[in-house]
């Protein structure tokens, strides 16, 4: 979903613009800007890579 045809209940104004702090917040919520995907997949590295260690150690 894109913010760029949304417009503010509150200013009247275009979404992706940012006039005021509720279109702000709009278009946060709308683009999600965070690390969760990066960190998600670090995290599922260090797991496969601990449980390939564990496989490692119990073949030994």
């Amino acid at each position: 979903m894109s913010c760029e045809h949304l417009i503010c209940a509150h200013c009247s104004g275009p979404v992706v613009e940012g006039r005021c702090p509720t279109c702000r917040m709009a278009r946060a919520e709308v683009h999600h800007h965070g690390l969760a995907g990066p960190q998600a997949a670090v995290i599922i590295a260090l797991i496969l890579i601990f449980a390939l260690a564990l496989a490692l150690r119990h073949l030994s």
